[in-house]
């Protein structure tokens, strides 16, 4: 198969296997699943959840998380990890929501990348999963599936970001993105994958009989 033809098979069975495609982390708005994402960077969208309605019951909106001391914050958030600066960049952001963009959350990848803690991913999962822009997030384990299915050759996440975004249909990416992490969690996974029992794996590398290590 040629990358095209790859890519062409991996959306038509991902879109067969993940016909829906909900959003992981529980939200209530654009701010709520803001905050999430930003919780979510080195922990699991599972103990994000968990730790999500406690810290939504305190406060569930720029302005009331204005007015939350950073230690209370931290106390909830804690079990996320890396707390500290978690917990800051919440209590900041919040601020500056309610200073700069009227207590709401912009949909504009330049101002939400301005905000404290928001990169360029988590920025591009708000944009994509809040507003429906299309938007191609990718963290270090779709990077390391894209190079497993031979989809990019990038040396980073920025490189396979571009090179996925050239692959596939811009009204796909957003499901598209889903759809890799549901998949690499159940079958291709953040461990690494020795390319014969995967499906999708098989499937495009049909001829490989031993072990191949894939990270």
């Amino acid at each position: 198969m040629t990358r095209a033809e790859r890519a062409a098979h991996v959306d038509r069975r991902l879109e067969e296997l993940y016909p829906d495609t909900p959003v992981p982390l529980d939200h209530r708005d654009p701010y709520t699943l803001l905050v999430a994402v930003l919780l979510s960077a080195q922990c699991t969208d599972a103990r994000v959840n968990t730790v999500t309605p406690a810290l939504f019951e305190l406060a569930s909106t720029p302005g009331e998380m204005a007015k939350v001391a950073v230690e209370a914050i931290r106390d909830i958030i804690r079990p996320c990890g890396l707390s500290p600066r978690k917990s800051q960049a919440i209590r900041d952001l919040s601020q500056i929501l309610v200073e700069h963009h009227g207590g709401e959350v912009p949909a504009d990848f330049e101002a939400l990348e301005k905000l404290p803690g928001v990169g360029h991913k988590t920025a591009s999962v708000v944009m994509a999963q809040a507003f429906g822009v299309p938007a191609f997030p990718v963290d270090t384990h779709i990077h390391r599936i894209a190079k497993r299915w031979k989809l990019t050759e990038g040396r980073n996440v920025v490189q396979t970001e571009r090179d996925l975004k050239k692959l596939f249909p811009r009204d796909r990416w957003n499901a598209l993105h889903l759809r890799i992490i549901f998949y690499g969690r159940e079958h291709c996974t953040a461990r690494g994958c020795d390319g014969r029992e995967c499906l999708l794996c098989r499937e495009l590398f049909p001829p490989r009989r031993t072990p191949r290590e894939a990270l």
